[in-house]
């Protein structure tokens, strides 16, 4: 046991000096490690939200907004589909509570109805791999030609889960926007997204970001009337009134029917306009898109027409000539921020649903601070007195085992380095309590070497007897610990899972510097100084 190769000392040795460069960027500053070569390690360890300030936002997918929306798609395919040739009759299409109804004229043709609707019952893949079909609605037809369409609880459930896998990929799109470092974005329950920005200084505009749904349209205006007479009368049959975004809004009466939606955009940037000095937002569309934006400024030039963000115009620009370039350009009241915000959303595209906050946390880097001083605090004091017990209690062993326990915790850090793990102030929690696991590991070694020189044996005897049967205990006593940490990291969330990661990898970096790398320095020892008793 107390035999070493030369290549196994080289390879401990190795991942000790691993360890300690990979943990030494964190010793200096931001800039002073852009000064240095690209060749040596740059990384730092990544702070949580609690270390370093940030936004905590917890958002709930709205159901009725979806259900709304949904239905009212769900309206127009109806109406597209009873139209087609050849057309069948029908009257009081519309939304109805949780569903849609609508009434076929000829009774002789309901089951034809039923035939051509059926396919909007939208059949669901429930897995990946099959199972039972589950379609989104239910289908009913009564005799009387009564055609009504309502939500399944399957189908709703199985459609708010894609929402929110939906919703999680945009807003990672979003917040990456941002420059944010490690953005925390996750499920939580069924129907709720975690949203944590570490270093985030404008918490309120994270929120805006995050928060909007970001549906972008184009209409045309409508001019047969004005939109202050359609308020005070009646706006025709497939119109909306909406109001803009100035303050105070000014109403616009537009087509209801959009033209065109953000889903034809491939690209938005901020530039500025060259004749007033004001940001603008360039768009590009893709190759459809472009196509049927040409023909509609074709078709209209002279009339203007509106950008929509979330039910409130933008601006209303006059068609002047056709664009069939494929892109375009928003102009507004926009300052800086506010024009590359709405860049980033037109980027990263609209939330399938309006997203509500329930809890909301904004920590300042202050606070941060205060936790990784008093953390900071509570480990050296904690590695001072483990250092400080271990000297008198085992003297040189002692010193051996300190000198295995500095060793351990670079290696924490430097693997938390490495693997870009957050840091929270419950990981260091687990690191302090990984200090004391550790020097707990040298106790049991030292204590079964004790008791082996007191029963006769030679130095060397003892010690490799006392190593050799301490590491069972070892193994049994760090690999329970490891079991509960893999449990806490896959049922915990947020910080949590920060001390799960820190004591998972406190354990394995213990047994290495606890038994390996402790026991190298004693053999080393013992070749050196070839004693006839232990100083223990």
């Amino acid at each position: 046991m107390l035999y070493f190769a030369r290549w196994k000392i080289a390879l401990i040795v190795l991942v000790v000096l691993a360890g300690l460069v990979s943990t030494l960027p964190n010793f200096f500053s931001t800039e002073t490690l852009r000064q240095m070569p690209d060749w040596l390690p740059k990384r730092q360890i990544v702070l949580g939200l609690d270390l370093q300030g940030g936004a905590y936002l917890l958002y709930e997918v709205d159901k009725q907004d979806y259900i709304q929306k949904r239905l009212k798609t769900l309206v127009g395919d109806i109406r597209q589909t009873l139209r087609e040739e050849p057309r069948i009759g029908y009257t009081g299409l519309g939304v109805q509570g949780q569903g849609v109804q609508v009434r076929i004229r000829d009774v002789q043709r309901i089951d034809e109805a039923r035939n051509r609707l059926s396919e909007l019952a939208n059949p669901l893949v429930s897995s990946l791999f099959g199972g039972q079909q589950v379609n989104e609605f239910t289908l009913d037809v009564s005799e009387d030609g009564l055609v009504r369409f309502t939500f399944t609880e399957e189908g709703l459930a199985q459609r708010v889960r894609s929402i929110v896998q939906q919703s999680i990929e945009v807003i990672r799109r979003r917040v990456d926007e941002l420059g944010t470092t490690e953005p925390n974005i996750q499920r939580q329950g069924e129907d709720r997204i975690l949203v944590e920005a570490p270093g985030e200084n404008d918490p309120q505009r994270l929120k805006a970001l995050v928060g909007q749904t970001a549906q972008l349209t184009f209409h045309m205006v409508d001019v047969s009337m004005s939109a202050e007479q359609a308020l005070q009368t009646r706006p025709p049959a497939g119109t909306v009134v909406m109001d803009s975004i100035d303050e105070p809004p000014i109403p616009y009466l537009l087509e209801e029917a959009p033209l065109l939606s953000g889903e034809d955009l491939v690209d938005a940037q901020v530039s500025f306009d060259q004749r007033t000095n004001e940001p603008v937002v360039n768009f590009r569309f893709n190759t459809s898109g472009a196509r049927k934006f040409a023909i509609v400024t074709q078709q209209n030039v002279g009339r203007p027409f509106a950008i929509v963000l979330d039910s409130e115009v933008i601006s209303a620009p006059v068609i002047r000539e056709p664009i069939t370039g494929g892109s375009g350009q928003i102009s507004g009241s926009f300052d800086v921020e506010s024009a590359n915000d709405l860049a980033v959303l037109l980027r990263a595209g609209a939330l399938p649903a309006k997203l509500t906050v329930v809890e909301e946390r904004s920590i300042g880097p202050g606070l941060g601070q205060d936790s990784i001083d008093a953390g900071r605090l509570a480990s050296l004091i904690g590695a001072a007195a483990v250092v400080i017990f271990m000297v008198l209690a085992y003297g040189r062993f002692g010193v051996m085992a300190d000198i295995a326990l500095t060793a351990n915790i670079l290696l924490i850090f430097g693997a938390l380095t490495f693997l870009q793990a957050t840091l929270t102030l419950p990981g260091i929690a687990g690191i302090v309590l990984t200090i004391g696991m550790a020097v707990d590991a040298n106790v049991l070694i030292f204590e079964r070497i004790r008791e082996e020189s007191r029963a006769g044996r030679s130095a060397i005897s003892a010690i490799d007897a006392g190593y050799s049967r301490a590491l069972g205990t070892i193994l049994d006593a760090n690999i329970t610990t490891l079991i509960a940490a893999v449990i806490l990291f896959q049922l915990g969330s947020g910080p949590i899972r920060g001390f799960a990661v820190t004591l998972a990898i406190g354990i394995f970096t213990t047994v290495f510097s606890a038994f390996t790398f402790s026991r190298l320095l004693v053999a080393l020892w013992v070749r050196w100084r070839r004693p006839s008793h232990l100083p223990i």
